[in-house]
């Protein structure tokens, strides 16, 4: 899906909301769309100040002799006593007044016209190659030119804009380095003096609520509002910070707070492996478990089940440390393990909201796996994740956790592992393998049918490679999902049972793959093929 596509699709799913807001609220709906950016402005209306602060603006201004009202738009974030007051003085004034409910990225559009940027436009950062010494200058220049009360939100945007899913800012014995992680990549982006490393750090300490000066790890977060090409979206970053020999480094984790990329849809999933997804989570019970090391897309998959499921006749409960993503409709609590509060605590609670879906953020410990397995044979279906390289792996260190149990074999209906790899821009080059890459990609191949294989490799076959342009500086353009899925089925469930004899990570793999489970190289490989991506990626993230 092209980036016009996405954008459009999100801009309807918020005017959809707005429509059902003002529904409830008993108001007029409209559309901004078609006006937004053409409107003649109405000025002193209203003051800046109090727009911002009511979450309103004037639409058009009124005439009294022609019984021409005052209209005026608000948002579902507007106070209900700010209204009334609207209401009260226009009312007094012998006034007209039309009140109209917009959708929240509407009205940031029209605050954007009212109340243009006034800050200076920097050079955007460009992503530095291995051995790009040149670029890797130009940016820290640019970086060392910004007013130093714009340098962290500059940062920031950058970062967003190139898709950086990390910033790390790293202190080295002479200089600061900043990095970013994009497309699973870290890139070198400037050196700073230490005066810009002060600055940034000062800002990041007053909006995280972490100490620069501290002399153990601290944890914090920061929520900013990105406006770009027309439309915005909340983004949420988590911070880490720790003491190093040289200064305090920092890890700053960008996610996106834009409910409408949460889509199956969006993810590349397989239509078989997708199909089976939508077959069990439409079950009314039962427990998903996502597996995969930090920064495999986890959360990602997990919040796109729960924006499928999320319908008017479902309750969704999600248990996170911390929150990651902000989806509307669902009641999200957040869990403070450093605090001493724990998963299973905060599951036995919620078990008594009444719940129809619960999302526990990672099963950590016996409890919590007991506690979740409960809920998933009493009526619910539990989501959640859990540390393993694979689900065969998952599967064997479950049963290692709480011993072989049946009631857990009647409640585990799919464990899913999952890798981001780098996908291959439209430039790529094909290339035919050499006579090793080809016989090991037959051995990691043996067994897997041949319909499930994009090309003929008992002979000659081809793969690609990427290609460097101006747009694509490494040849590759965003990642895409591999998936490793195990259903399991009454083979499966007998490891459970105590059906089996010996349990180990290998048997459970060898059954699984007799009953047609492809592994994470498997699937990687396939995509290798496909001239989704290459080798050396798969064998880089796999």
């Amino acid at each position: 899906m092209d980036e016009n596509k996405i954008q459009q699709r999100r801009r309807d799913q918020e005017e959809a909301a707005a429509e059902k807001r003002a529904e409830i609220l008993g108001l007029n709906y409209i559309d901004a769309r078609s006006f937004e950016d053409t409107f003649p402005l109405a000025r002193d209306v209203f003051t800046i100040e109090q727009m911002y602060a009511g979450f309103l603006a004037p639409l058009e201004v009124g005439d009294e002799d022609s019984y021409k009202p005052w209209r005026v738009l608000i948002t579902s974030q507007t106070p209900r006593s700010v209204v009334q007051k609207l209401r009260k003085k226009y009312a007094e004034s012998g006034k007209a007044l039309e009140i109209y409910l917009i959708s929240d990225v509407a009205w940031k559009k029209i605050m954007h016209r009212y109340d243009p940027p006034k800050q200076i436009i920097y050079d955007d950062i460009e992503i530095a190659g291995e051995g790009d010494s040149e670029t890797l200058k130009q940016v820290s220049q640019t970086l060392a030119t910004v007013a130093s009360d714009q340098v962290f939100d500059y940062l920031i945007d950058q970062a967003d804009r190139l898709g950086a899913s990390d910033i790390h800012i790293e202190n080295q014995r002479q200089v600061i380095r900043i990095r970013m992680r994009v497309d699973g990549a870290l890139h070198p982006v400037a050196e700073l003096g230490r005066d810009r490393y002060r600055v940034i750090m000062g800002e990041l300490s007053s909006r995280a609520g972490v100490s620069s000066a501290a002399k153990s790890s601290q944890s914090g977060h920061i929520q900013k509002d990105i406006y770009r090409d027309g439309s915005s979206h909340l983004l949420n970053l988590r911070v880490e910070t720790v003491p190093t020999m040289y200064g305090m480094d920092a890890v700053l984790r960008l996610f996106n707070f834009d409910e409408s990329m949460l889509q199956l849809d969006l993810l590349g999933i397989a239509p078989k492996e997708r199909a089976e997804i939508d077959e069990i989570i439409s079950h009314p019970r039962g427990m998903v478990l996502m597996v995969g090391p930090t920064g495999s897309g986890k959360s990602t998959t997990l919040y796109s089940m729960l924006n499928a499921l999320n319908t008017l006749d479902k309750k969704i409960i999600t248990l996170e440390d911390p929150i990651e993503y902000g989806i509307g409709g669902i009641s999200q609590i957040p869990i403070d393990t450093t605090a001493g509060q724990s998963f299973a605590d905060g599951l036995r609670s919620v078990l008594r909201l009444d719940p129809d879906v619960v999302m526990v953020g990672e099963i950590r410990d016996n409890d919590t796996a007991r506690t979740a397995i409960q809920a998933s044979i009493t009526g619910h279906l539990v989501l959640s994740s859990f540390h393993a390289n694979s689900t065969s792996a998952a599967f064997s260190r479950m049963i290692d956790m709480i011993g072989m149990n049946p009631i857990f074999s009647s409640a585990i209906r799919l464990l899913i592992a999952q890798r981001l790899v780098r996908k291959l821009d439209e430039n790529k080059k094909e290339y035919r393998p050499d006579e090793a890459t080809k016989a090991w990609v037959r051995r990691v191949l043996d067994g897997v049918p041949k319909d499930k294989l994009p090309q003929d490799i008992t002979g000659d076959f081809k793969l690609w490679r990427p290609v460097v342009t101006a747009d694509s500086p490494f040849g590759y353009k965003g990642r895409m999902v591999v998936m490793e899925m195990m259903v399991v089925n009454d083979n499966i469930a007998a490891f459970l049972r105590g059906e089996r004899g010996a349990i180990s990570t290998e048997a459970i793999e060898k059954q699984a793959r007799q009953d047609g489970l492809l592994t994470l190289v498997q699937q990687g490989v396939i995509a290798a093929l496909r001239g989704d991506t290459t080798l050396e990626e798969v064998n880089r993230v796999i």
